[in-house]
């Protein structure tokens, strides 16, 4: 059987993974190496791929898989942006990205001045843990869609691709 290995210990990032695959699928307490709060796609995606080849090794594993969040500015608005990449021992690669939307005024004026999306998404919400539960999406759609299942979708594209491009 294939070892997963995740680059968090989060359980929505964990759930993602295990949820979608047979696998066994193990997290670890890994730095992505970025900012605690990654603006932009480019440095979310490079926390997702130091997360991922940060696992893969500490796990031992054949696949490891890194899912970072992150903030991109289009315009006046702030936008959640979240990237996922799987990286294999033979050196595949394979990035995918989620769901856009834009964060509250409010919220984008913390995080310009340092705030991380997580405890704001917190507070604003008046809930504890929301990165570790519904996520910002979960709150700005009223639970139509959730932190799980937004890094779903990234994970289902990235275990596509995966195959894809093995055959």
């Amino acid at each position: 059987m294939k070892k997963v290995a995740v680059g968090s210990l989060n359980p929505v990032k964990l759930d993602s993974v295990r949820t979608l695959t047979t696998f066994e699928v193990k997290g670890y307490d890994v730095s992505s190496g970025v900012s605690e709060q990654p603006w932009g796609d480019e440095e979310t995606i490079l926390g997702a791929k130091q997360r991922a080849f940060a696992a893969l090794e500490e796990g031992q594993s054949d696949i490891g898989i890194g899912l970072e969040g992150g903030v991109h500015q289009i315009g006046h608005l702030l936008y959640v942006c979240n990237w996922g990449v799987l990286v294999d021992r033979n050196g595949k690669e394979i990035v995918a990205g989620g769901a856009r939307f834009p964060l509250p005024d409010e919220v984008k004026q913390r995080l310009e001045n340092g705030d991380e999306l997580g405890p704001v998404m917190s507070e604003f919400a008046s809930r504890a843990n929301v990165n570790k539960k519904e996520g910002a999406i979960g709150i700005v759609t009223k639970g139509a869609i959730t932190r799980t299942t937004m890094y779903e979708h990234i994970v289902k594209m990235l275990f596509g691709q995966y195959e894809y491009y093995s055959d």
